[in-house]
């Protein structure tokens, strides 16, 4: 099933009440959404999929018409989901800049997301504040939610690169949601985009806790975020939940297993499409039942899949959907 904004607030609220945390899983392509989509399913846990700005780009082929790849990613993503009824998966933009602050808007007002992260934390704060609340006003009358943040996160995320990473303030956490009203918080505590390990990481996960209480303590408690935590120990992760967190952002394990499945095959099978050493190529005969795309885009999907099932069951959501 998909849900929409509304859906996905409840369950993100359940998360909260019940400590558990929702994996928010970044794709580009159907060979992503299928496998990370069933790998939610088999285990009875609400998700969320994320496109984000080269996602959508890359979806669209060669125009890069980044209204067409999100049009493209949403329909594959509702049409896949509405084979289940056990769970279901919302559709979230991940790390929109201000500089598409239109195209948010036009997924927002089509009714092709279920949330949306605004992503002004590169400006000054009161600029962050600004454009944040900007956005909520609109979503929030779609019945969208939004995602902001405060502080960098070092490495790269597509269009987002930091060579450094700053450490939310709990004081500015607050003001921050006060005077915009997102939905979900993205704290800052030492997580790296990209390829990295939890063990050398130097993470601040107490910082989630003081953010949590001090929130709770006005009135304004929210589900906190974690993003860049593909190589984060399970610990590490299960902790971030008991602090406070409520959505733990996935991308590079799924590429990197992804990558390595179909990297292996090849390994194996060269000689189903390349004529081996010492054999004339006008003899050779490619092997059509191993080079077929469906042989070894499985291989990646199938990892996909093994990934999400194991941090759904490290999260707590696994049979923990709303519509269970």
């Amino acid at each position: 099933m998909f849900y929409n904004g509304c859906r996905m607030k409840e369950v993100f609220l359940k998360a909260k009440k019940n400590k558990f945390g929702i994996i928010a899983s970044n794709v580009v392509f159907d060979f992503a959404v299928r496998p990370i989509i069933q790998g939610y399913m088999k285990h009875n846990s609400d998700g969320l999929l994320q496109m984000s700005s080269g996602a959508v780009k890359y979806a669209a082929g060669d125009s890069q018409d980044i209204y067409t790849g999100a049009h493209l990613i949403s329909n594959t993503v509702k049409t896949f989901a509405s084979q289940f009824k056990n769970a279901g998966v919302g559709l979230h933009i991940d790390h929109a800049t201000p500089n598409y602050m239109d195209f948010v808007i036009y997924c927002i007002e089509h009714g092709l997301v279920s949330s949306v992260m605004i992503d002004a934390s590169h400006e000054k704060f009161e600029e962050n504040v600004r454009i944040s609340k900007e956005i909520v006003t609109v979503a929030h009358r779609h019945g969208v939610i939004v995602e902001g943040e405060i502080g960098y996160i070092k490495g790269t995320e597509d269009e987002i690169v930091s060579d450094k990473e700053l450490y939310t303030s709990p004081e500015e956490a607050l003001e921050y949601v006060s005077k915009t009203n997102v939905d979900l918080f993205a704290a800052s505590v030492g997580t790296n985009h990209g390829v990295s390990k939890g063990s050398k990481i130097k993470l601040n996960l107490d910082l989630i806790k003081e953010i949590d209480n001090l929130l709770i303590a006005n009135n304004l408690e929210r589900g906190i975020v974690l993003h860049g935590a593909s190589g984060l120990t399970d610990y590490q992760q299960q902790t971030a939940i008991a602090n406070g967190v409520v959505k733990i952002n996935k991308d590079t394990c799924y590429q990197m297993d992804a990558a390595e499945a179909v990297a292996k095959f090849w390994m194996e099978n060269s000689d189903s499409i390349i004529p081996p050493t010492g054999i004339d190529p006008e003899e050779f005969m490619p092997d059509k039942k191993r080079f077929d795309p469906r042989k070894w885009i499985i291989l990646g999907e199938k990892a996909q899949q093994k990934d999400v099932e194991a941090l759904v069951i490290m999260s707590g959501s696994a049979n923990n959907s709303i519509l269970l």
